[in-house]
């Protein structure tokens, strides 16, 4: 089973992904816990080019930079695991980049979504669960900080990026779960086990 973990900066979804791990894990399954950009050598250099202050990226570079993290990534972590049994629960994925070059940097959508079928052979996760929250209220919760390259952007950048990921929700029903992340982790994680059927 193969389930992305999408949202804003700050909303949650990384305790979650950690919740459901070790939930899995004490049910005996074989778990592979991975994120995005990373999970391999070259993806994790490439996360340290895209999210460092300092790094001067153009946006369509930027996007292409993602792509090629991803491709890298499904091809030695993700697809291995999924033909061997293993839960893929991935803190972000292909839906990233839509929500956030595409509605928090403008390009266009469309193609974005033809990079990752490319970049990914046409993987797509089973489950995706959208943690929603208000980009101010993200932004409380990472400590009010800049943060890193694209943290920084702000939170109008932020709300950009909500309004796709909520714009691809209801495109995709039955593959994407929205979920309010204003509430208690454990009152989350309850939704998360339902969905999942757990």
């Amino acid at each position: 089973m193969f389930v992305s973990f999408e949202g804003i900066d700050g909303c949650g979804k990384t305790t979650q992904l950690q919740l459901l791990k070790l939930e899995l894990l004490k049910r005996g399954f074989e778990v592979v816990a991975t994120r995005e950009p990373g999970g391999t050598a070259l993806a994790e250099n490439l996360r340290e080019v895209l999210l460092d202050g300092a790094s001067k990226i153009e946006k369509t570079g930027e996007l292409l930079l993602f792509g090629a993290a991803r491709a890298q990534h499904v091809a030695e972590i993700v697809r291995p695991a999924l033909h061997r049994g293993a839960w893929v629960l991935c803190d972000r994925f292909a839906d990233s980049s839509e929500a956030y070059q595409g509605g928090g940097l403008g390009l266009d959508r469309a193609f974005i979504r033809q990079m990752n079928d490319f970049a990914t052979g046409q993987l797509w996760p089973q489950r995706t669960l959208y943690f929603d929250l208000d980009p101010q209220i993200a932004l409380q919760r990472r400590g009010g900080g800049k943060g890193d390259r694209i943290e920084a952007r702000g939170v109008e950048f932020q709300a950009r990026v909500r309004a796709a990921y909520l714009e691809i929700a209801a495109r995709e029903p039955a593959r994407v779960t929205k979920i309010d992340a204003s509430r208690a982790p454990d009152e989350i994680f309850a939704e998360v086990c339902a969905v999942l059927e757990l």
